[in-house]
């Protein structure tokens, strides 16, 4: 699997920039939309669906699914393509 490892730490921007700004830099580097993103908990938060255990963002018109990972360091995305792993 392809993957983008991504780091932001500024606090001024909100989650769905950082993964925006994450997400284009995978569509410049890959030539294609990544269609997940695994992050720390502690960045999601109450974000997340309770039904499905992920948030969705759009990203240049595109879903992005923001996964929750205990293994993702805080601060770090790592996005990728294809379906949402299991918890």
């Amino acid at each position: 699997m392809i993957g983008l490892l991504w780091f932001d730490d500024d606090p001024r921007r909100d989650l769905e920039e950082k993964v925006g700004n994450a997400a284009r830099r995978y569509m410049e580097k890959f030539g294609r939309p990544p269609t997940v993103c695994y992050v720390h908990p502690s960045m999601v938060g109450h974000l997340i669906s309770p039904d499905n255990g992920h948030l969705v963002l759009k990203v240049e018109g595109r879903d992005v699914c923001v996964v929750p990972r205990r293994s993702v360091l805080r601060d770090h995305f790592w996005l990728g393509e294809g379906p949402v792993a299991e918890h």
